[in-house]
């Protein structure tokens, strides 16, 4: 019996591979000396004068196929992805009107240099020593930039620190191409005291120390083995990805949401720019967020949509939120009245999806670590405090059916939810230490998810029952970031540092880790329902793009 299921298995995949070789535009082989055909390599083509990419995964026999209709008569730039390996060769394919393409690909072993501008973030953490506590403070370091900037980097001790200090004065949205100063302090911490500062200067050093024992400044090559993870096998490497490039470099696309048409909807994390991307065509529409304080720092972290499909943004330090009406494209300003204003507010999160309820808004004021909610109609403001100074750190506020309010706190294991009626606050602590829940979303069933971004894992409450359950997705160093559930119920979650969107099955657990293109830095994790399986995107704040992941499921 057991010998008929597999006969039947191998007929199967060898149909499907024949099928997939017939309906294909361009295919061929990947193979190397040293492993032979190759799996799990990343296969993308570029048209000339295109500002899509499209890429594929090569299956166990080292096979890849660009689907029919995926990619236009043209000529083709063709890359890949695999770590330690590089194409013994450049590559370009010509495709015609009538004729599919086809182009085996060679691959060599990538020097130390080469390897080292493969590498994920999570990669270069398995590769570095040191103790956890000093890759956590690195952490802080990749917002920005990759790692690999500071690996490479040749700055002794006291260099680094002259850097760190002065990296300090900028504002969590800069980055190398659009620098802004740091704003005002924040007040959740509690006041600054001498005991604080001098804390703070000693983590610094100490950063400082570390970071010029990891890169260059005592040797002209790194002093510890870079290691890798596995490429894709499997489910995994039945994916389609497209890439489409945004319009301008600064575009830093730190959310990216699906309506029901498929438009995918960003903002940019150091502007005040609101764009919608046709991926049926590539062309992308861009409108101006308004600025209300010139002075102030600008750009957009949080987008999302109401039941109307509405966009609001959470506008960071212009201290208000602001709902972008798609049907007359005019925006709407719900700024701060003069008692909770101040150069210390940082206005990011906001859940508008259920405000239909009762005609109110959250608002995560990360500038205080507190929560607050505004009445749209008469635009009054409240503000709800968890803990009091000095507060862990609060990230992200979203809500449920009833408009409850509910609310991460990252800098401890707590989830909590406000009683939209009666104002009451119940907290509760994931079963894992130091956890760290980051963002997520509230189901269909009222349940919260959040991804845990200090562990591998997201887990989702029952506050029936007040139970967490856990779900792993087996990559060491990935440290979630966002947890979005699709209508099938599959969980799929996003991370800044391995360069892998997980997908989840809650039912069996199976987690397939599917490998991007390029290097993302992954924050929202959104997708699109329309289809079964469901699409997932993902902004690429690190290349200013955008990427549709379609898995190939039979």
């Amino acid at each position: 019996m057991i010998c008929r299921i597999a006969i039947a298995g191998m007929l199967l995949l060898t149909g499907l591979t024949n099928s997939l070789a017939q309906q294909s535009v361009l295919s061929g082989r990947v193979s190397s000396q040293e492993e032979g055909v190759m799996e799990g390599v990343v296969v993308r083509a570029r048209k000339t004068g295109s500002t899509m990419t499209v890429s594929v995964v090569s299956d166990s026999e080292g096979r890849y196929h660009f689907p029919a209709g995926r990619l236009e008569p043209g000529q083709y730039a063709i890359s890949i992805r695999a770590a330690g390996y590089m194409l013994e060769s450049g590559s370009s394919v010509a495709i015609g009107e009538q004729k599919n393409a086809s182009a085996d690909l060679r691959l060599r072993k990538a020097t130390i240099d080469e390897k080292a501008s493969q590498l994920s973030d999570a990669e270069w953490l398995m590769s570095m020593p040191g103790t956890a506590a000093q890759k956590s403070a690195l952490r802080n370091c990749n917002h920005c930039h990759t790692f690999e900037r500071i690996a490479r980097s040749q700055y002794d001790a006291s260099a680094v620190l002259a850097t760190i200090e002065r990296m300090a004065r900028y504002s969590p949205s800069s980055f190398p191409l659009l620098i802004q100063p740091h704003p005002t302090r924040r007040i959740g911490a509690g006041p600054a005291t001498p005991q604080s500062r001098a804390g703070a200067a000693a983590a610094r050093e100490r950063l400082a120390e570390y970071i010029s024992s990891i890169n260059l400044s005592k040797s002209a090559t790194w002093p510890y083995e870079l290691k890798t993870l596995p490429r894709p096998k499997g489910k995994a490497t039945r994916v389609i990805y497209t890439e489409y490039d945004l319009p301008a470099r600064t575009r830093q696309p730190h959310d990216v949401v699906v309506d029901s048409q498929g438009y995918a909807w960003y903002a940019s994390f150091g502007e005040q720019i609101l764009g919608r991307l046709d991926p049926k065509t590539g062309v992308v529409r861009e409108w101006p967020i308004p600025v209300l304080k010139p002075n102030r720092n600008q750009g957009v972290l949080d987008v999302q949509l109401d039941v109307d499909e509405n966009v609001w943004v959470g506008n960071g330090f212009q201290n208000a939120i602001q709902m972008f009406d798609r049907k007359s494209e005019q925006w709407k300003s719900y700024p701060l009245p003069p008692e909770f204003d101040g150069d210390h507010i940082e206005l990011l999160f906001l859940a508008p999806k259920n405000h239909k309820v009762d005609g109110k808004v959250w608002v995560m004021n990360n500038g205080e670590w507190t929560i607050m909610r505004v009445d749209l109609a008469t635009q009054k403001w409240e503000k709800f405090t968890a803990f009091p100074l000095p507060r862990p750190n609060h990230y992200q506020v979203m809500s449920d059916s009833r408009n409850n309010g509910w609310f991460s706190v990252m800098g401890r294991n707590d989830v909590g939810r406000i009683d939209a009626k009666t104002g009451e606050i119940t907290t509760w602590q994931t079963d894992l230490k130091d956890s760290g829940p980051r963002r997520g979303m509230v189901d269909a069933q009222d349940r919260l998810w959040t991804a845990l971004n200090r562990t591998d894992s997201v887990s989702v409450l029952d506050p029936k029952t007040g139970k967490f359950d856990l779900y792993s997705t087996g990559i060491p160093e990935y440290y979630a970031y966002d947890v979005w559930i699709d209508k099938h119920g599959e969980a799929w979650t996003a991370t800044e540092y391995a360069d892998r969107v997980v997908r989840i099955n809650t039912q069996t657990r199976e987690a397939i880790p599917y490998l991007l293109p390029a290097p993302t830095n992954m924050r929202r994790a959104h997708g699109d329902n329309r289809v079964k399986p469901a699409h997932f995107w993902v902004g690429a704040t690190h290349t200013a793009s955008i990427v549709r992941l379609e898995p190939l499921d039979q």
